[in-house]
């Protein structure tokens, strides 16, 4: 099953980095985003990635161009050739797809552009900007149980986003509601398991998949929400970064369940 990753957009709420770097390459402790949200994929066993690159999509591509130069002790020698010798490469067990899915493209417009590099089989999809603890063995589990055509893992971390009304008695969503600001109430956390007919609901490159597509999922009883009480947390901020940053030094990072 292979992980698509929105990585295109700008990230102007995270100006002070994203300005020379596309907003899932801004690093915590060392290493993007994008990686950590890989690594944990890859610890559940799915290696199989493609990005959704769009705004400084080159940044991304010479990241993986270059990956083991990053992981590994190197020697260049420059009086024989420039012979250049890679010591204990630390390699990832992954295949990574980065397509340049446009600067301006919405993410249901990214997610329809590498149709033809998913294929016609379920796929998984998230954000490039957030990490979560929840086990995507589990998750992918509950949507082949329940049959329909879309689940996305819903959280609650508070009152700054929209929320999902989730029917009781099938967690169904029912509706999208205005986010308010007393009331933080189940907000779409990514992490959505997918089946391929879900990309016939994505019109063209300016359809937001937040707005058309999953709502009339929605309306055709197709979205189901996976309830996930843990850890969930997007990076959209300076302090958000920093507080991640924290909880990795302090060895505390609930995402994190990959030994080093």
């Amino acid at each position: 099953m292979k992980v698509v990753i929105l990585a295109g957009g700008y990230g102007t709420r995270i100006s002070e980095e994203s300005m020379v770097k596309p907003k899932p390459m801004i690093e915590i402790n060392g290493q993007p985003i994008l990686w950590h949200i890989m690594k944990e994929y890859s610890y559940y066993g799915f290696n199989d990635f493609i990005i959704c690159a769009g705004y400084k999509q080159h940044v991304i591509k010479e990241y993986f161009a270059d990956y083991y130069l990053y992981k590994s002790d190197v020697t260049f020698e420059f009086s024989n050739e420039n012979k250049m010798t890679v010591h204990n490469n630390a390699s990832e067990p992954w295949t990574v797809t980065i397509v340049d899915t446009g600067l301006n493209t919405m993410t249901g417009g990214r997610v329809k552009r590498v149709k033809n590099y998913i294929g016609n089989e379920p796929f998984l999809l998230t954000y490039g900007d957030g990490v979560c603890d929840v086990d995507i063995q589990k998750l992918v589990e509950f949507h082949k149980s329940h049959g329909k055509l879309a689940t996305l893992t819903a959280v609650m971390p508070g009152g700054r986003f929209g929320t999902l009304e989730i029917s009781k008695e099938n967690n169904c969503i029912q509706k999208f509601a205005e986010k308010k600001k007393e009331d933080g109430g189940w907000i779409n956390g990514g992490y959505m398991v997918l089946q391929p007919e879900v990309i016939d609901y994505i019109e063209g490159d300016n359809t937001t998949f937040e707005k058309e597509p999953l709502e009339n999922l929605s309306k055709d009883n197709q979205l189901v929400a996976y309830k996930h009480y843990g850890y969930w947390q997007c990076m959209d901020t300076m302090k958000e970064k920093m507080n991640l940053e924290s909880l990795l030094r302090e060895g505390k990072a609930p995402w994190k369940v990959w030994e080093d």
